[in-house]
């Protein structure tokens, strides 16, 4: 165990130099994959070899070169499930997860219709579906490279994935008034935005930028939910930490909606919105 700790203390150094705030944690997660164990049984791991040290000194090099520490592993947590992704999708973050608790504790119909908005990876809907399982959950992406993912991540689950834009007008018009609640993690990120390596350069450009005040998506996704949502049926979305007041006023204008609501996520930052259609079109 000597000999791995100090491995990781060399690997958190370098990955700490490269900038990397989560450091520390990082080390430790990557020796986990290499090991085959977790990282909370890494006490456990009883010797490591000169094949590991290798192993472990090449993934590090690439985290240290801001290569995703999820594209290394080829896994990402989100709430109860543990995801596939790699290039090409979108990692879920930590943030999102704020939704995921809130649509969790709604109080819905016991067999209601939940649609997932650019899904992604599927994590939402995954995740809806682990916690409601006599749920009709419908995630939406136009991305193939993310629906390959998705279709891994919704194996065992009847999660529905359906290849669509959710800018396309008219889109899905038989889930009109029949739908529960609708999910979004839209791409939100103003165009001019300078972002981390990990993001700038990993995740598709599709699913991060929204546009030139990063409220284009977001405008669709509430078009959709008005449409799509019965009398109270209950609606969130994410969005950029700088564009709260112009989504909850986006989602006021429409007249659709009722307790309009600004959240916030795990941080304390600005994070998502919610509301409730009401009777009135």
């Amino acid at each position: 165990m000597t000999v791995l700790r100090r491995a990781i203390d060399s690997a958190a150094a370098v990955l700490a130099e490269a900038g990397i705030d989560s450091a520390r944690w990082d080390a430790e997660e990557l020796a986990a994959h290499v090991a085959g164990a977790e990282r909370g049984r890494l006490t456990l791991v009883e010797s490591i070899d000169d094949e590991f040290l290798v192993r472990y000194h090449d993934i590090v090099a690439a985290r240290s070169r801001r290569v995703p520490l999820q594209h290394l592993t080829g896994t990402a947590a989100f709430g109860p499930v543990l995801l596939h992704v790699g290039p090409g999708v979108f990692i879920p973050r930590p943030e999102t997860e704020a939704i995921l608790e809130w649509a969790v504790a709604r109080r819905l119909d016991a067999a209601p219709v939940i649609v997932d908005l650019c899904t992604g990876s599927g994590a939402l809907a995954v995740a809806l579906a682990r916690h409601r399982p006599t749920a009709r959950v419908i995630a939406i992406d136009d991305s193939d490279a993310a629906l390959d993912y998705a279709r891994r991540n919704v194996e065992g689950t009847a999660v529905e994935l359906v290849r669509a834009d959710v800018t396309e007008q008219g889109l899905l018009p038989e889930l009109d008034g029949r739908v529960d609640l609708v999910v979004a993690n839209p791409p939100y990120v103003p165009d001019d935005v300078a972002l981390d390596p990990e993001v700038a350069q990993y995740d598709p450009a599709h699913a991060v930028f929204g546009g030139p005040d990063g409220m284009t998506v977001i405008s669709a996704v509430v078009d959709l939910a008005g449409r799509w949502l019965r009398p109270g049926g209950v609606f969130a979305v994410e969005h950029d930490d700088t564009t709260s007041s112009r989504t909850v006023e986006l989602i006021e204008c429409t007249g659709f909606f009722e307790d309009v609501r600004a959240r916030q996520d795990l941080t304390g930052r600005p994070r998502f919105v919610t509301a409730c259609r009401s009777a009135r079109d």
